[in-house]
């Protein structure tokens, strides 16, 4: 198992991260990955950490693809790739509606045609076997739209990157985006991950699997953990309830909440409901209290650091290969290393 850490939406931060980033690196943690949501962008934030990390792979978890054109998204792979000595893994998310026609002012649209559609175009672009061209149902390149000028002609990139394909990771949480994951990306980026409800979670992962010929070591799953260290279990839950509190009752509209959707497949549905109820009612604190302990045991490390080790087996025995971390105590970082050191360094 490979062992990363991410750093969140920290791009106004980096004073208080870079240490963090660099103890991950001299420990041997594998990867870190930066964020986006509708604040700062993982792109600027990556470019800094490839000009400050020698050997940690960059991940972007994730990449809002409404966010960017897919020949933008593979411009700027290429070009972190490049920079940093090729240690970009692409990590692509569609979001939410919320966010998507709220911040970023377009349809949300067909999900799983727009994901297959971009994905396959971000690849052709970076391998650049041919000038780019795109028939597809959302998008067309070159666009061909009566709207158009009618000049476009398919163009090839005239960067010519260190490889010929950078690893592309899918977030995906529902039944259908998971099944995509497993059919065409790298690597699959679950968020509240358990390994108790790992039979529910990887089968329509293993369902894409097998749709394109491919077996469970063709897919890196690389899952997010909460990590909250400290000698009171009780308080270490305290400190991570308003997280899943947020996520599970305020990252969505009510009904369309992809997190509360998630936690409720995995046996959750009571809490997912009560805390969604507090949430969206602005009872936030109350919203807090009502993550069960039992979903943060679940689903994040909490504790002394021997009690974070002795959960750690479950996640070593699990399909997840890459865990990433998150957390800003560094002294977890040594000793999840080692619990977990096989395959841990590059």
């Amino acid at each position: 198992m490979r062992l990363g850490i991410t750093i969140g939406y920290a791009g106004a931060a980096m004073d208080e991260v870079l240490p963090l980033v660099a103890h991950a690196e001299a420990v041997g943690l594998d990867s870190v990955w930066a964020a986006e949501a509708y604040g700062a962008d993982a792109v600027t934030v990556l470019s800094y950490l490839a000009a400050r990390t020698e050997r940690l792979d960059l991940g972007s978890a994730v990449l809002q693809m409404p966010a960017r054109t897919p020949a933008m998204t593979a411009m700027t792979a290429m070009t972190l790739d490049a920079l940093s000595g090729r240690r970009l893994r692409l990590g692509l998310g569609l979001s939410g509606p919320q966010v998507v026609e709220g911040w970023h002012g377009v349809p949300y649209g067909a999900p799983l045609t727009r994901t297959r559609e971009y994905v396959a175009i971000v690849r052709a672009a970076i391998a650049r076997e041919a000038p780019l061209r795109h028939d597809g149902e959302a998008y067309r390149i070159p666009y061909d739209g009566a709207d158009g000028t009618g000049l476009g002609k398919p163009l090839t990139s005239i960067l010519h990157p260190p490889r010929p394909a950078v690893p592309v990771y899918l977030a995906a949480m529902g039944p259908r985006m998971t099944r995509l994951a497993g059919e065409i990306a790298d690597g699959w980026l679950p968020m509240f991950y358990s390994p108790e409800a790992e039979a529910l979670l990887t089968e329509p992962l293993d369902a894409g699997l097998a749709e394109a010929g491919r077996g469970p070591s063709d897919l890196d799953v690389a899952a997010i953990v909460p990590v909250a260290s400290g000698p009171d279990v009780a308080a270490c839950r305290d400190a991570l309830r308003p997280f899943f509190a947020l996520y599970i009752g305020g990252m969505g509209a009510r009904g369309r909440n992809f997190y509360a959707d998630l936690v409720t497949r995995q046996g959750h549905g009571a809490a997912a409901e009560a805390i969604t109820e507090a949430y969206l009612g602005g009872r936030r604190g109350e919203a807090a209290a009502a993550v069960p302990d039992a979903l943060i045991d679940e689903m994040a490390l909490v504790g002394p650091v021997e009690r974070l080790v002795e959960r750690a087996a479950a996640w070593r025995e699990s399909r997840v290969s890459t865990l990433i971390l998150s957390t800003h105590q560094p002294e977890v970082l040594a000793p999840l290393r080692e619990a977990l050191a096989d395959g841990g360094t590059r």
